[in-house]
């Protein structure tokens, strides 16, 4: 819009307008019409205008009728000038027919909407999966500013190989109340990602407990039943021990951080962000934790310390002379990487950036977060040396760019033994 005149509102009963006063803000008007709304049409008579008649070449839209008047005041000859200039001009590139997309941002749909929209050719379904993959690695999923894709959350699915949750499901457990882990839940959602203005301004608190509430009830379900007939102690013990899945195994005296342990929270947050219901979140991050990445949710964090040590392997192997420095200093992934490994790298923003890595790890496996942190770790690899305080740079790592970071990744793999890169470690 064009910017208003420096004597727009200035004018009044003891300031006349002047003729050129008010024919700006009679342009000023025109142009607002034209441009934010199409209601001008709507309301046109059948009588051509004088301005138009002499313009062949000039219609409302592409094959469209020749613009007419409508019912009002005539306006004097001194602004027919500024008349016909504001309703000849073209109709702002906004305002024009846009290619109907899936997207709904008026450009063409990429290979990657429009494989993951229209699956893959002849039923060949691995095939198509594996084309997907690539165009993962190869192009973008086209996001707004704020990282938000009307087709991200239907990737990641498929991806995942998850089938729909029936609603009625999710809602059953959110009905069920507070779970054994609701106290701990409340003591975390606050904090989670509590400096970034775009999760907060889309992902709720409330339904962040929801979530994670629902999860809790889902895995402590799937706990087993202890049997009703009465056992000593060290038998009820020995049938725990040898019953219960690893993914849900506890830690002695805690009986709630086998369906709940801190940083489940940040883990979480990205799919609540990024999904379109409570109930894909939910499908996705119930999947995630118990199929994915099962050692992360035992009291122990189990998986979390196989990644730790993995970080501190592969960085001995693409950067000796890095990890060798790190090492004399005592600064051990331990220290430096646990709420990168533990949250996927969720815990360092842009969100956006969050957004995009993951679109990656979940094409070929969130194992390799583990080569994405050590990738991070290269690219500061001159300001940890220059620092006189190498941990201090440490504790926060620069913001995600998430193109570089999976580029370089990607190079490190031939480098490294497959028997470090394995998922179930």
């Amino acid at each position: 819009m064009a910017k208003p005149h420096p004597s727009w509102g200035l004018a009044g009963p003891e300031t006349p307008a002047s003729p050129r006063t008010m024919r700006t803000l009679r342009k000023i008007q025109s142009h607002q019409v034209l441009t934010t709304s199409n209601a001008l049409i709507a309301q046109t008579q059948s009588r051509p205008s004088p301005a138009r008649t002499h313009d062949s070449n000039s219609t409302d839209s592409p094959g469209g009728p020749t613009r007419t008047l409508t019912h009002r005041r005539a306006r004097s000859n001194s602004d027919a000038a500024a008349r016909e200039a504001a309703l000849t001009a073209p109709i702002p590139h906004h305002r024009r027919p846009a290619r109907k997309t899936g997207s709904g941002i008026g450009v063409k749909r990429s290979l990657l909407e429009n494989l993951l929209r229209d699956g893959p050719q002849n039923g060949k379904t691995q095939e198509g999966l594996q084309e997907l993959k690539y165009l993962v690695l190869s192009t973008k999923v086209d996001a707004d500013g704020d990282g938000m894709s009307p087709y991200r959350i239907y990737l990641w699915l498929v991806l995942l190989n998850i089938p729909p949750v029936p609603t009625d499901d999710y809602l059953t457990l959110v009905h069920r109340g507070g779970s054994p882990a609701y106290t701990k839940i409340r003591n975390d959602t606050f904090r989670t990602l509590a400096t970034d203005p775009l999760f907060k301004r889309r992902v709720t608190e409330a339904s962040l407990i929801r979530l994670l509430n629902a999860v809790a009830w889902k895995l402590h379900d799937s706990k087993p039943k202890s049997r009703s007939r009465p056992t000593s102690s060290r038998r009820r013990e020995m049938e725990l021990l040898v019953n219960t899945p690893p993914s849900i195994a506890e830690e002695p005296g805690s009986s709630d951080s086998a369906i709940y342990v801190q940083g489940m929270n940040v883990l979480c947050a990205p799919f609540l962000y990024a999904a379109r219901s409570e109930v894909e979140a939910f499908a996705l991050f119930h999947y995630f934790v118990t199929q994915e990445c099962p050692g992360y949710i035992r009291g122990a964090l189990d998986g979390v310390h196989k990644g730790l040590r993995l970080v501190d392997r592969c960085l001995e192997i693409v950067e000796p002379k890095l990890a060798a420095y790190l090492a004399s200093k005592s600064l051990t992934a331990e220290l430096y990487a646990f709420a990168s490994v533990l949250t996927l790298s969720a815990c360092t923003p842009p969100l956006p950036e969050v957004l995009h890595l993951w679109d990656f790890l979940f094409a070929y496996g969130p194992h390799l977060n583990i080569l994405c942190i050590v990738a991070q770790l290269v690219r500061i690899r001159d300001t940890i040396f220059q620092s006189d305080s190498p941990g201090r740079v440490l504790r926060s790592f620069p913001p995600l760019e998430a193109k570089g970071i999976i580029a370089m990744a990607v190079s490190f793999i031939p480098e490294n033994p497959g028997r470090s890169l394995r998922r179930d470690d």
